[in-house]
C-alpha cells in the first residue's frame, strides 16, 4: 500500500449533532387575533427541528419519538384559541425543550390563506438551553 500523501493522519470520524425533525405537519387549530377568526378552525403548517446530544442511537429510547412533537402540537391547539402564530411556535418550541435531551428547538408555524397573495406567511422562533 503507498503512503498517504497527507502528511499527518486524519482524525476517526465523530458524530458532531443528532438532528431530528417534523416537516409539514398540517393541523386545524384556533388561531388568529381578527374578529372573523374567532370561533373557527384555521390550518397551519408546521416544521420541526430539534438538536440533541451527539449520541449513540441504537433504540428508540436513545433518541426522540416523532409522535412527541405531534402530542405537543395538538396539546396547544386543545389548550383554545391562540392569538399569533409567534405565540404558537414559541409554546412548540418550549414544549419540545421539556425533554432534556433536546439542546435546541426550531419551529417554524406556516399558516396558509392567511395572505391572499402569498403562500403562506408565518414565522419561525429558535429556543436554545
Amino acid at each position: 500500500m503507498a503512503p498517504s500523501p497527507l502528511p499527518f493522519q486524519a482524525p476517526e470520524p465523530r458524530r458532531e449533532a443528532l438532528t431530528v425533525f417534523v416537516r409539514g405537519l398540517r393541523v386545524e387549530a384556533g388561531i388568529g387575533v381578527h374578529d372573523h377568526e374567532q370561533g373557527r378552525l384555521q390550518p397551519l403548517v408546521i416544521d420541526v427541528e430539534l438538536t440533541l446530544a451527539p449520541v449513540d442511537v441504537e433504540r428508540l429510547a436513545d433518541t426522540l419519538n416523532y409522535e412527541t412533537v405531534s402530542e405537543a402540537t395538538r396539546a396547544i391547539i386543545a389548550a383554545g384559541h391562540v392569538g399569533l402564530v409567534e405565540t404558537f411556535a414559541d409554546r412548540l418550541a418550549l414544549a419540545c425543550l421539556e425533554d432534556h435531551r433536546v439542546m435546541a428547538a426550531r419551529v417554524r408555524v406556516e399558516k396558509p390563506g392567511a395572505l391572499a397573495d402569498a403562500a403562506a406567511p408565518g414565522c419561525e422562533v429558535v429556543w436554545r438551553r
